[in-house]
């Protein structure tokens, strides 16, 4: 991690960095992240994470967040590209204590479609866990394997947002700009849980989209305005 800034005053924005080489078949990364009580994080990467082809072992990314009582996380990364070829498991926890607060987006990337290479060979194993302390949360599995993008509908990028707390006046403010995007997307609340999908043929257009959903649910959901990481802007 790099060094952390405070444009806003008390949120913490921090730059997490990925090996710069990307991840290559056996690698093991583990991601350990614990707010403490009534504290405030927003995380962003640099870059994307690049998962090389895979002759044959499994290259693995393990992502826990630990939220105390209180604290408010703002996980913003860049895509996750997984390469024709690549074999990779990936494997995202957050656990939410009462009071606990956040906005939280993965972005799956399969292939490179900027270079109009496709996800011909390899597999993904997808997890992601959100842990409430008063309700069911989200608990999902993705798996895909090379040449087979019938569950993305053809498509190569797919965006997860999940926000909470969220309720219904939530999920009204976001609807209008989903209902304003030529490629598929949809939004619903899973108990006080927002959970945003959206598919893409385009990396740049998909962040572009994620970026002006965060901008309608930081102040909807933690009540501040938006203040965007300096790199977004490089």
């Amino acid at each position: 991690m790099q060094r952390p800034f405070y444009p806003e005053g008390a949120p913490c924005h921090v730059y997490v960095l990925h090996p710069p080489g990307g991840i290559v078949a056996g690698d093991r990364l583990d991601l350990d992240i614990h707010l403490e009580p009534d504290s405030h994080a927003l995380l962003t990467m640099p870059g994307a994470s690049k998962f090389y082809r895979s002759i044959g072992p499994t290259a693995r990314l393990t992502q826990r967040f630990q939220l105390a009582a209180g604290s408010t996380l703002e996980w913003l990364p860049q895509d996750s590209i997984f390469f024709s070829g690549a074999r990779a498991n990936l494997h995202s926890r957050f656990t939410l204590e009462p009071g606990a607060r956040l906005l939280a987006w993965e972005t799956l990337c399969l292939g490179r479609p900027v270079m109009n290479e496709r996800f011909e060979q390899g597999a993904l194993d997808s997890c992601l866990h959100i842990e409430l302390p008063d309700d069911v949360g989200l608990h999902e599995r993705l798996r895909i394997e090379g040449g087979r993008l019938d569950k993305l509908g053809g498509h190569p990028l797919l965006a997860t947002f999940c926000a909470a707390p969220a309720d219904q006046a939530v999920l009204e403010q976001v609807r209008p700009l989903l209902d304003e995007l030529a490629n598929p997307a949809g939004a619903t609340l899973l108990g006080s849980l927002l959970v945003i999908r959206v598919l893409d043929h385009d990396n740049q257009h998909l962040q572009r989209t994620l970026q002006r959903l965060w901008h309608v649910l930081r102040p909807a959901v933690l009540g501040l305005p938006a203040c965007p990481p300096r790199i977004w802007a490089t």
